[in-house]
This record gives structure tokens, C-alpha cells and sequence, in this order.
């Protein structure tokens, strides 16, 4: 300011500035007394400062109440609605907080994070900061897991112990997040703040700080020791052009000025606040050089003030209704040795962009939705990005719950060997392993096993007894409400799992054929009574006498031929053989799949199940079996409707065989992995229906925004695609010996119909797909032509082979 006022009243013949300063020690009170004092006794026509807005308001009240107008570093994180009527001395030259705080959300997006607040207690701001915060983080889908709140630095006795109780709570094991937001500080509670956290291990490896700019900004007056105690922090600042004259001529004074006023400083480069403190006396002399000589009213100098439009060291300044009009644009800077080190910009129109201006029509140098460029110096100089969470170590295991009451031992087995100490064997604890193989970083962890229900489990993960659960839980919406679920492992759907009785009946000798197959039988057989009896009445005496006798000898002479041949019956008639020949050929083959067929059918046990429908059940009030620790109870209650009372809960896998034995159940309600389990061992005797109603299958379990969960959805797709997984369901729900070779769940030996024995024109048809009847006529075209090829296979050479030197060879 001081610079700005020299240039001007140099050059101004008219009108002089003079500066008089006041200290408000961090007090709004102070600052607002130090205003009237300003204003009675120094008769000062402009008040310029204030980076707080607790300590603006006041002073923008004062302001309004003596018509003085007050230039303001500073705003409201939410401008209030009001505020131009309510302060219309105040000019604010800062923006809100909704573009930083986008930015910050943004980042915290693409790292997949949660976060922790961090903020000195304010009477003005905080809040307003917080919620924007909050609002951010919901839409790009995070949250805010602790609020730490700091003390008034001016109302604690001793900031480093008031420091020390709060980051103290951090380390709570209620606690995981490891990144901090800090929002707003003043400068010493800051330097307390980043001592103690190193001092206390907040500073290192998968830890990350993100500065908001009222912060960063005093990056550029502390010395190296508070930098140092900063190192790898992300923070937020105003971009302004530092290439342009007007810059350099003011970097070369403002440098000769400060080393001779402070020569023992090692840092000579003006902040953001400082450029800012230049363009408001440059707003300030733009509205005295338009006065007139007649007017000079504190109306009319403010009328000047909200017309000023000018291009500063700190950007374009655009005053109008009591604030800038233009959207800042941000830099990312990353804090490192002695300074900071930028990193990218932030556009509000478009993000992340490699360079400070965007062009128009498009966003070529936009970097949306994806992380910063960097290389980005985390805390600790870790070689990965980050995970923002507690992650466990060696002396600090991550406790795993497990579930130690489960119905199917073949997902999770607990038990105690011999020297009494828990082992866990199963499905889900292989698959477990097999992930922190493909992690690609260490995971120390600790099994729990939990006798309770999965709801109960969960809960425990949800109130942070348990970090995660390894087992065979199944995703709902309700749990995903309140934990992390991983992809998921395994297919999950509620199948009806029911006794098989046989299919058995009296009947059972007409199946082999269909209806069809039948009534071309019985034509075949009518047809060929006729034609045999036509063809020998006349000539053949066992078919001359009565009416009665004719018809008798007919019909016997008929369905006989079924059985044997007749050859001294008929007569010497060459047509009566012929016809005969040909229907007994048929009627053999009939025969001879009939006999197969029927054959098959009775050697094969067949089965159905005796409950089909769920309705049934409920009319019918019969009782069935479910896991009484899963969510299947409450499932068949609340959902299908079926009465409490006609629920039994069934709490191992082998007692269901039992419950259907004494008649306990008729029908038992498991999940798909359960029912394949089940029915991979039983079956002969049970079958299940097609999973009507479906879930999120089962998955891992981790708490509300744990980086961990993701890393762990990555590993099981990658297992999934190599085969790693298939090879675990293969090892694991192998079906028993017995149901290799199942007939049970479908009619191997279905009944034959005309399509078996019909002739097709199938030209690709295979050998295989080909009828009875179109393999016959091929073989009487190979005998009658000496074809070699039938339909739907290859030529051979030679067409028409010597049938005297095949056999001569053979």
C-alpha cells in the first residue's frame, strides 16, 4: 500500500493519501474499535483491511453507521442475501468460497477419499465454509467424517496444548480418515497446528493436508522452519499474471522496500494479500480522480468505487453491487522445501487444465475428473498416491470379523486345534488370501470370529468395533447404507429348496411314445390290416368265410406281426409280401425304440418335486426351514408374507435332511450359493427352483469410505479374470460323486415323437442330428445306387468303388 501511495501522490497534483494503521490482534472487537478510533480521531475517509470476515462485518457495520467505506480482504463463505443492503459501504475484495471449495471436492473425487475439517472457531464464516463443504463432498460422493473444531487463538491461554487435545482425539480408533481440510486459521494457531501434528505422527506416510487459500495464503510470510512442518500438503491459491510489467516493476520495488525494512527475512516475494492491498489504492485513487470539484459527498465517492474497472497486479478488478464480478481462477500448488511448487489450475468453467487460460469453444487443456498431473510430493515422500485412511500396520492390526455361527461350514469354517488357538478355513478366507496376494501392498489383519447375526456383524463394522468382515455377506441396500461393500464374489438370488417324489404311474408303459407317435402307430397298423386283407381274400383261403372271420383274421394277422414274422400265412402274391416287408420293417423299428425307450425309462429313477408353488405354501400354512442369522427370516416375513410361526430357523446345513425327514418343514428358502452347496450334496432327493428374487450377491465388508474396499473390488475382478476364481468355486462346491452324473433334473429319456423318425431337409445337419428314418433311406441309397456319400458329408474320390475288390479285400 505504501508503494501505491507513493506512486500516486507523486503524480497527483489534486489530492494526497495519507495511511494510517491499527492492529485488531485477530479480535473482531478490537478491529471494530480500532475503526471508530480511526474514523474519530484520524477522520479517515476509507478503512482498508481486515482478512477475516468476522472482523469485516463488524467493521463494514461501523462503516455503514459514519457512511465510510470499507474495503474488505475478505467474504462470507455464503454471501448473505441481503448483504448490499445491509453493508452498502462494503466492498469485498474476495470472492466466496463456493469455486475453492468445488476444487477441493474435485480432488478429493478423483482420489476416492473422505475427509476430516479442520478449522479455528470463528464467530463469522466457519459455518458457511463447512456447509459448502459438505454440500461439495455429497455431490461427488465423500462426506465428512470428523469436524475438528480449534479454539479463538485469542481466547486460550496455551494454543499448543488446546492444539495437542484436539489432533489427540484424531487418534481415536473411531477415527480413519487421515485427510484434513483445514478451512480457516489464523497464523499462529496455524504454525501450532502443523508442529503438533508432525510432532504426532499426522504428518506421514498416507496422510494428506489440503489448505484452503485463506491458508495457503501465509505460506508467503512464514519462515522455512513452519514450511518444513507443512511438507507435501496440497493447497488452494488466486492465480494472478506475475509475467506482465506492471508486475515486475512492483516486484522490484516491493523487494528494494522490504530488505531494507527487514533485512534478517530470507524471503522476499509478495503474496497474493499484498497485491490485493496495492489495487485497492489503486481502486481508491480511480474514484478520487473522478470527482468533481463541486461534489465530494461519501455518497458520490462510493458511486466512483462500484464503477471502477480496472486490470490489477492481483487480476481484473470489477466492482459492482459491493463485490468482484469476475470467477477467480485457482492454482494447485503443492507445499515443498522452501515454497510451493504448482501443480495445476483450476477453471471454474472447466476443472483441472494444464494451463491457466482455456481457449474458447472448447477445452482442449481441460484435465476434468482426473487426478492432478503432478508428480505430487504426499507427506512422508510417499511413492503412491495416498490412501487418506488409517491403514494398519504391524503393531496396529486391521481387526476382521468373521462370522463363527454359520449355517454352511463350506463359506467359513472356525474352529481350535489342539493348542487352542482359532483357525479359519473356507471359501470366502481363501478368497480372502488370495487378494492380499494381488494387493500389491502389505495388510496386516487379525480374524475375529463373531457368533451373532450377519445384521449384528455388520452393524459392528458400522460403529468401527470391526474394520471389515471376511465372509459370506450378502449386499443389501439397507447395509450398503451404512458400510462398504466390495464387488461382489459370488452370485446371490432366494431359492425354494424342496423333496423329490417319483414320477412313477401305471401309465408309465405309454410314455415312450408321444400322442402323436401313438395314432401313427395305430394308422400304420389300420392301413396295413386293409391292404394285407384287400390283397388276399381273393386268393388266400385263411382270409375267405364270414364277414366276422375276415375281420378276426385281419386284425390277429396285424398287431401278430408286432411279435413274429408270418410266412406260410400269406399267400404267394408278390404285392402282399412286398407291402408286408416294408410294414414289418417299420413296425421293427417301432418296436425296437419302444423297447429302448421304455427300457431307459424304467432303469432311470424320475423325479419332481412336490412343492411348486410358494402361494401354496402360505394357503396351505405349512411350515418352512431358513439361516435364522441371515436376512432370510425377515425376507420371508416381510416380503413373501408368510406367518412368523410357520418359519423354523434351521442352523445347519445337515439338519435340513432332517427337518424334511420328521415332516418339520415343506419347503426351505436359501440363498443360490447355499442351495448350490445343498443340492450339490443331496441330489438325488431335493430339488430347487430358479431364484426368483434377487440380490447383490455376497461380498467383503470395510467401513464407510475406506480406500481399502476398492482396492479389494479391483483384486476380485482381477481374479475373476484370470480364472483364479472359477478355480476356488471349482475346489470348494464341487457337486459329491453321485451327482456327476445327475438324471434327476431333467427327462433324459424323453418320450419319442414323429421328429425321430420324420425325414428333414437338413443339408448341414451332423450324423448325430440326423432321424431314424433319414439314415435308412440313406443306407437304401447306397445299397440301390452304391452311393458312398450321404446327405451332409464329404465327397470321396471315387464315387463308384469296385464292390468285387472291396470284398476281396476284406
Amino acid at each position: 500500500m505504501e508503494i501505491a501511495v507513493q506512486k500516486f501522490n507523486n503524480g497527483s497534483p489534486n489530492h494526497k493519501l495519507s495511511l494510517y494503521f491499527q492492529d485488531s490482534r485477530s479480535s473482531p472487537l478490537q478491529a471494530a474499535r480500532a475503526a471508530e478510533k480511526l474514523i474519530e480521531e484520524n477522520e479517515v475517509e476509507v478503512i482498508i483491511g481486515m482478512e477475516r470476515w468476522d472482523e469485516a462485518a463488524l467493521v463494514a457495520d461501523i462503516g455503514s453507521q459514519f457512511k465510510v467505506p470499507v474495503i474488505s480482504f475478505s467474504a462470507p463463505a455464503i454471501t448473505p442475501p441481503l448483504a448490499s443492503s445491509r453493508w452498502p459501504f462494503l466492498i469485498r475484495m474476495a470472492h466466496s468460497d463456493s469455486n475453492q471449495i468445488k476444487c477441493i471436492a474435485a480432488i478429493i473425487q478423483s482420489y476416492n477419499w473422505r475427509v476430516v475439517t479442520v478449522y479455528e472457531d470463528y464467530a463469522y464464516g466457519g459455518d458457511g465454509m463447512l456447509a459448502l463443504l459438505s454440500k461439495a463432498l455429497q455431490d461427488v460422493g465423500s462426506e465428512i467424517e470428523y469436524n475438528l473444531v480449534l479454539p479463538p487463538f485469542s481466547f486460550v491461554s496455551d494454543p499448543k496444548d488446546a492444539v495437542q487435545e484436539e489432533l489427540t482425539k484424531l487418534l481415536s480408533e473411531k477415527i480413519q480418515s487421515r485427510v484434513f481440510i483445514v478451512l480457516q486459521s489464523s497464523l499462529p494457531m496455524m504454525i501450532h497446528l502443523f508442529r503438533e501434528a508432525k510432532k504426532m505422527g499426522l504428518g506421514g506416510n498416507d496422510m494428506v493436508w489440503i489448505l484452503t487459500d485463506r491458508v495457503t495464503s501465509f505460506l508467503d510470510i512464514v519462515n522455512t522452519s513452519v514450511i518444513h512442518s507443512m511438507e507435501g500438503a496440497l493447497g488452494i491459491k488466486n492465480y494472478y499474471y506475475d509475467n506482465t510489467s506492471s508486475y515486475q516493476t512492483f516486484l522490484t520495488q516491493f523487494r528494494q522496500k522490504f530488505i531494507s525494512e527487514y533485512p534478517e527475512e530470507g524471503y522476499y516475494e509478495p503474496g497474493f494479500y499484498a497485491l490485493r492491498a496495492h489495487d485497492s489504492i489503486a481502486i481508491i485513487t480511480q474514484a478520487m480522480d473522478r470527482l468533481s470539484s463541486n461534489t465530494s459527498s461519501p455518497k458520490s465517492f462510493l458511486d466512483n468505487i462500484f464503477t471502477t474497472s480496472f486490470v490489477g497486479l492481483s487480476g481484473e478488478i470489477n466492482v459492482k453491487a459491493g463485490e468482484l464480478l469476475h470467477s477467480p481462477m485457482l492454482r494447485i500448488v503443492n507445499v515443498v522445501g522452501r515454497g510451493c511448487r504448482e501443480l495445476d489450475f483450476w477453471i471454474p468453467e472447466f476443472g483441472f487444465s494444464n494451463q491457466p487460460v482455456v481457449a474458447k469453444g472448447g477445452a482442449e487443456n481441460s484435465t476434468d475428473a482426473i487426478r492432478l498431473k503432478g508428480p505430487v510430493i504426499w507427506p512422508g515422500d510417499l511413492q503412491r498416491n495416498p490412501k487418506g485412511w488409517l491403514m494398519p500396520t504391524d503393531t496396529k492390526r486391521m481387526i476382521i470379523g468373521v462370522p463363527g455361527r454359520i449355517s454352511f461350514e463350506t463359506f467359513v469354517k472356525v474352529s481350535t486345534n489342539a493348542a487352542g488357538k482359532e483357525e479359519y478355513n473356507g471359501f470366502c478366507i481363501e478368497l480372502f488370501r488370495k487378494v492380499r496376494e494381488v494387493l500389491g501392498y502389505d495388510l496386516p489383519y487379525q480374524f475375529v470370529p463373531y457368533n451373532g447375526t450377519y445384521d449384528d456383524l455388520v452393524h459392528h463394522v458400522y460403529n468401527k468395533t470391526y474394520d471389515a468382515i471376511v465372509g459370506d455377506v450378502t449386499i443389501l441396500a439397507r447395509r450398503a447404507e451404512k458400510v462398504e461393500f466390495t464387488q461382489p464374489y459370488a452370485e446371490s438370488g432366494l431359492s425354494m429348496i424342496v423333496p423329490e417324489v417319483s414320477k412313477e404311474s401305471a401309465w408309465m408303459f405309454m410314455k415312450p411314445f408321444t400322442k402323436d407317435m401313438w395314432l401313427v402307430t395305430g394308422a400304420v397298423l389300420i392301413f396295413t390290416m386293409f391292404i394285407v386283407w384287400f390283397l388276399e381274400h381273393h386268393t388266400n383261403p385263411e382270409f375267405n368265410g364270414p364277414w366276422k372271420n375276415q375281420i378276426g383274421t385281419a386284425l390277429w394277422f396285424t398287431f401278430s406281426s408286432l411279435y413274429f414274422a408270418h410266412n406260410k400265412l400269406l399267400s404267394r402274391n408278390s404285392k402282399t409280401r412286398i407291402v408286408y416287408s416294408l410294414v414289418y420293417f417299420l413296425l421293427s423299428l417301432f418296436c425296437t425304440h419302444y423297447t429302448a425307450s421304455l427300457s431307459s425309462m424304467l432303469t432311470v429313477r424320475r423325479l419332481q418335486p412336490n412343492v411348486t408353488d410358494i402361494e401354496w405354501l402360505k394357503r396351505s400354512s405349512l411350515k418352512v426351514g431358513c439361516d435364522g442369522d441371515s436376512f432370510v427370516r425377515n425376507y420371508l416375513k416381510n416380503v413373501l408374507g408368510f406367518k412368523p410361526e410357520n418359519i423354523k430357523n434351521v442352523g445347519y446345513e445337515y439338519n435340513y435332511e432332517g427337518e424334511f425327514e420328521s415332516a418339520s418343514i415343506s419347503a426351505a428358502f436359501l440363498e443360490l450359493p447355499y442351495e448350490k452347496v445343498f443340492i450339490g450334496h443331496h441330489c438325488k432327493r431335493y430339488t430347487a427352483t430358479t431364484p426368483t428374487y434377487r440380490f447383490g450377491g455376497l461380498g467383503f465388508v470395510f467401513q464407510k469410505g475406506s480406500p481399502i474396499a476398492a482396492d479389494f473390488s479391483k483384486a476380485i475382478l482381477k481374479l475373476s479374470e484370470d480364472g483364479e476364481l472359477k478355480h476356488l468355486e471349482d475346489k470348494w462346491f464341487a457337486p459329491s460323486r453321485e451327482c456327476f452324473s445327475n438324471a434327476t433334473d431333467n427327462d433324459i429319456t424323453g418320450s419319442l415323437s414323429l421328429q425321430s423318425f420324420w425325414v428333414e431337409d437338413r443339408g448341414n445337419a451332423t450324423p448325430s442330428d440326423k432321424s431314424v428314418w433319414e439314415k435308412t433311406v440313406a443306407l437304401a441309397r447306397y445299397i440301390y445306387h452304391g452311393e458312398t456319400v450321404s446327405p451332409g458329408e464329404s465327397p470321396i474320390s471315387d464315387p463308384s468303388p469296385d464292390i468285387h475288390e472291396s470284398n476281396s479285400s476284406l
